[in-house]
């Protein structure tokens, strides 16, 4: 059965779809999930708004991918194997070589306790699977220019 990761109720595009393409034109998000199908999701939506994406399918690759690529901006989840991205997150931080890349954890993982432990981990943001692509590319757009 495939998990519907977006909400249905949100428009799949920011407002100015032109402006954001233009602004994001060597901009690479690295995408960290060991769902083939929630990559496939992820690539397609950066991809359309003109981002550059790399994948890594658990915590290990992705901190990997990080080093080797350096990209601007990461997503991750937490429940993987190898490394969750409470681990992943943590090791990415105390790296000088990618302490600095913004991180978005986009999990499932719902509790207050979850959210805050994200946190104190070194996540930027922290957002809830099903979320929409439009709150995502807000949340991506707003570490970007930050």
């Amino acid at each position: 059965m495939i998990r519907n990761i977006f909400r249905k109720d949100q428009p799949d595009t920011i407002d100015n779809e032109k402006e954001a393409s233009e602004s994001v034109d060597s901009t690479t998000i690295l995408v960290v999930d060991d769902s083939p199908t929630e990559l496939h999701v992820f690539k397609k939506i950066l991809e359309k708004q003109g981002y550059s994406t790399e994948i890594a399918r658990d915590g290990q690759e992705g901190i990997d991918v990080a080093r080797r690529v350096r990209p601007d901006l990461i997503l991750m989840d937490v429940v993987m194997p190898v490394l969750n991205g409470f681990q992943a997150t943590r090791k990415l931080r105390n790296d000088p070589e990618t302490s600095n890349i913004p991180i978005i954890m986009v999990t499932t993982k719902d509790q207050q306790t979850d959210i805050n432990w994200g946190k104190r981990q070194g996540a930027n943001e922290y957002l809830v699977k099903p979320v929409s692509p439009a709150d995502l590319l807000v949340k991506i757009k707003a570490l970007l220019d930050g």
